[in-house]
């Protein structure tokens, strides 16, 4: 039997110990600042927010952008307006680059612990482990729910300071009122957020599994790469439904003159039921580990 678990087991029980509180352990803010005050929450941030510019600097220096065989995509009218620029921010770095920040707020959460040898320490504290769990991988969430808030935002910002407030250009034709485009990169944004919740449960789930951060960030982003690969092969044919990644951009439809909820419904409901088992499966896990980190 390990020292954290000698530790966990002699650790004095709620009633036998005056004024312990097991909900009052590990209060979120605490954890949040903790997270908050790390260098790579500070470098996500950072990247987020140079993006947008550093694509209006691309746009700007770049020649034509005319489509390809003459078609009109979304890239094709980033410049027409802010909403515009966000909605092509959103598009460009939905499929990887917001992958990174959720596998790497989601994974390094519990293995960042471990590899410093500080969990036991934590657990001896006493924290109940899934109290523990939860402080995490709610911090976890609401980090990288900030992290796709802050792109489009920033983007918006700098989109309609370079290109000015207008309507969002449909790229098949049409177009959406300013305002009416704002609600609807605003249901983008939390479609893009709940089709990253799998990648979150994977990383969340490896971090409960391996003392190495980099092990769980590296293996939840390598597993979303495999679902991307696997979802361009269309000799799957329907099995490819079951995919997370073939509904990934299923929020265009909320970018159409009548908005359809058909596409987004059934990508929430495949990354939601992932999800919920992968984070079912990280707190099994972590329950019965054998803790020596």
């Amino acid at each position: 039997m390990s020292a954290a678990t000698q530790a966990e087991q002699a650790a004095p029980a709620p009633e036998s110990a005056p004024g312990y509180r097991a909900r009052h352990t590990l209060p979120l803010r605490v954890e949040a600042m903790r997270q908050l005050r790390r260098r790579r929450t500070l470098v996500v941030g950072a990247v987020l927010a140079v993006l947008p510019f550093v694509l209006i600097a691309a746009f700007a220096i770049g020649g034509d952008r005319s489509g390809r065989d003459n078609r009109i995509t979304l890239i094709d009218t980033a410049t027409a307006s802010g909403a515009n620029f966000a909605a092509t921010c959103l598009f460009v770095s939905a499929g990887f680059l917001l992958v990174v920040p959720v596998a790497l707020f989601c994974g390094d959460t519990v293995a960042s612990e471990a590899g410093w040898s500080s969990l036991r320490y934590l657990l001896a504290a006493p924290v109940p482990r899934a109290r523990l769990l939860a402080s995490k991988l709610t911090v976890a969430l609401a980090f990288s729910a900030a992290a796709m808030v802050l792109l489009p935002v920033v983007a918006l910002a700098a989109g309609t300071a370079a290109y000015g407030w207008g309507p969002l250009q449909i790229p098949t034709g049409g177009a959406l009122p300013a305002g009416t485009a704002t609600a609807r990169l605003a249901v983008v944004v939390g479609y893009v957020f709940v089709g990253q919740l799998v990648t979150a449960g994977l990383a969340f789930w490896l971090s409960t599994v391996t003392d190495a951060p980099l092990g769980a960030v590296g293996g939840a982003v390598g597993l979303t790469i495999v679902g991307n690969v696997l979802d361009a092969v269309t000799a799957l044919g329907d099995w490819r439904d079951v995919l997370p990644a073939h509904w990934q951009y299923a929020w265009a439809d909320a970018l159409q003159p009548h908005l359809e909820w058909g596409g987004m419904i059934k990508g929430v409901a495949v990354s939601a039921g992932y999800a919920l088992v992968l984070f079912a499966l990280a707190f099994r896990h972590f329950r019965n580990k054998d803790i020596v980190s």
